[in-house]
């Protein structure tokens, strides 16, 4: 499923077309396996070499699913042709831009460690070759959050391995999972909230920043708020889409997503007045740049707040790199753009907002999160347990 592929194969025509013919071993004996390339004799080279690689990296797939349903003892199937037909068959139950993410990683420092290692295969897969893994990937620079992804994917696909009679057991469960990094972001103040505020009032991505620090909202969320979910009676928006963002072929493709990152995640939240005000000037912003740039302007997505001046939407590396040129431009404390939503977290929590009302507002899947990131900060909670406790000593002393 490489350049150099598993299978020996070459490109060969006949009847004018051209076709893959791909070398497949089995029982001690190699047939040939012809498949077409969709091209005609004549073909730029370029053309056919990545027609050539589309059509053997599906065959070794459709090669490796094979043996999986024969249930070929794991046999001979090695560690990275599995995850590959392992992916392929995840692949419709999963959001595209988690598909993609797992791609990364399967066809790059996985594929680069596991494939010389051909005597390497699910059935024989051991703790220690897992732990070599992870000591390859510390090596090379990668975070222990980082590792943690690769160590959730593989153990999800070998579970799967174990479900399908595979293998006996799931080595991956016998190995700890890495230590998770503890980043701890920087908040603002309200001041320095209401200063960056001002300051970018005019920018083109102050809709996000907004978003971000008055309700709270994630990266994706803050970009995927559609005119269409908002309730102007009763002043509400509904959160309902994200705006995903993913590389496909060496081209980045950005595109709108209804399927929210957890089930709280979908939620409906009060438009505070700051907010509202901003909606309103951004829709009549967008009237005027649709009149101005007529057919130029994307009609695509004029369902949406976080758009440009032609309604394209906005990339979400666009916002993180921008908001950091915004710091920088107008020598404001370093914070990242998500920091704006644990800013607006950490105000409520001080204003004694309840930690569970944070949760629901942040669409936090379970109140532990919340607890986790922010209960250094819960002193409304911690005040009203010393008081409670003052209370019973003050009970006695009365007595």
């Amino acid at each position: 499923m490489t350049d150099k592929n598993s299978f020996a194969a070459s490109v060969q025509s006949k009847k004018g077309r051209l076709y893959a013919v791909i070398q497949v071993k089995e029982d001690g004996k190699t047939k040939p396996v012809w498949r077409a390339l969709g091209l005609p004799e004549g073909t730029g080279k370029s053309k056919v070499q990545k027609a050539y690689r589309e059509v053997v990296s599906k065959f070794e797939i459709e090669y490796a699913e094979s043996l999986v349903r024969r249930g070929n003892p794991a046999a001979g199937l090695s560690v990275f042709d599995y995850l590959c037909a392992y992916l392929n068959r995840a692949k419709s139950s999963i959001q595209i831009n988690t598909y993609e993410s797992y791609h990364g990683m399967i066809y790059g420092k996985i594929r680069r460690y596991f494939e010389p290692k051909t005597k390497l295969t699910v059935g024989n897969l051991q703790p220690k070759d897992i732990e070599d893994f992870y000591d390859s990937l510390f090596a090379d620079g990668v975070t222990a959050n980082t590792v943690i992804h690769y160590h959730a994917i593989m153990r999800r696909a070998f579970s799967q391995a174990f479900k399908d009679g595979l293998i006996d057991a799931n080595p991956f469960d016998r190995v700890d999972r890495p230590k998770k990094n503890k980043f701890h972001g920087e908040n603002y103040s309200e001041d320095e909230l209401k200063a960056l505020l001002e300051l970018t009032r005019s920018d083109p991505i102050y809709p996000a920043i907004l978003l971000a620090g008055g309700l709270g909202l994630r990266r994706s969320e803050a970009l995927g708020v559609r005119w269409s979910r908002i309730d102007w009676e009763q002043n509400t928006v509904l959160l309902d889409t994200k705006i995903v963002e993913y590389e496909r072929d060496g081209e980045k493709i950005v595109e709108p997503v209804e399927e929210m990152k957890n089930k709280s995640s979908r939620r409906t939240l009060p438009l505070p007045a700051p907010v509202r005000e901003m909606l309103e000037t951004e829709r009549e912003k967008q009237e005027i740049y649709r009149k101005m740039f007529g057919k130029s302007y994307d009609i695509r997505y004029m369902d949406f707040v976080c758009v440009d001046q032609l309604g394209r939407l906005i990339r979400p590396s666009y916002v993180t790199q921008h908001f950091s040129d915004i710091i920088k431009k107008y020598g404001l404390r370093k914070i990242r753009y998500h920091d704006l939503r644990h800013t607006m977290a950490s105000i409520l929590i001080r204003h004694d907002v309840p930690l569970i009302n944070v949760s629901n507002f942040l669409g936090h899947s379970d109140i532990s999160t919340t607890a986790n990131i922010y209960a250094h900060l819960d002193k409304a909670s911690k005040q009203a347990s010393a008081d409670i406790i003052t209370g019973i000593f003050d009970d006695k002393r009365e007595g």
